[in-house]
């Protein structure tokens, strides 16, 4: 892992097994908009949220209990002058120490160089911090709702630099 691919751990008294059973449930923390299969090797996905950001990743790595990653495929930002995400990994690494179970979320090759880097930094955070968190420990996320994803939104002030 590179120091600047984007990174999160959380901590939970669960098991491996229930921790990842939640990690690859996107819908329950990340967003009730996935459309596809993103527990089974080789399977595609697709994300989207508003005229904002939409992804097609596929599931590269699928060990129950362990790991799993996910490789983005197809990305668009309507406030980035690239697709800064296409050829990244999101990846999950889990990990029993002491009866807790330690949650590594890092999605390689987000660096700080990116336009969405910010963006994204503060959306992983919370997605993996808050939403991941709570739905391991209380069996209920925060994903984005669909009536949130698929309502219009006001971009404007995040047009993409011309430099």
């Amino acid at each position: 892992m590179s120091e600047n691919d984007f990174t999160a751990v959380i901590t939970v008294d669960s098991s491996r097994h229930e921790a990842f059973d939640a990690a690859v449930n996107l819908r329950a923390w990340w967003s009730e908009e996935i459309v596809g299969d993103t527990d089974k090797l080789g399977a595609e996905f697709d994300y989207h949220y508003q005229e904002t950001h939409s992804c097609r990743m596929r599931v590269t790595e699928y060990v129950p209990g362990r790991r799993v990653a996910w490789l983005v495929l197809d990305n668009h930002f309507s406030f980035t002058s690239d697709e800064e995400w296409v050829g990244t990994t999101v990846e999950i690494d889990l990990a029993e120490q002491d009866g807790r179970t330690e949650v590594c979320f890092t999605h390689r090759g987000l660096v700080p160089s990116h336009e969405c880097y910010e963006v994204c930094q503060q959306s992983w955070d919370f997605f993996v911090g808050t939403s991941l968190l709570e739905l391991i420990t209380t069996g209920k996320g925060r994903p984005i709702s669909d009536a949130e994803a698929n309502a219009p939104v006001d971009v404007s002030h995040l047009t993409p630099s011309t430099n």
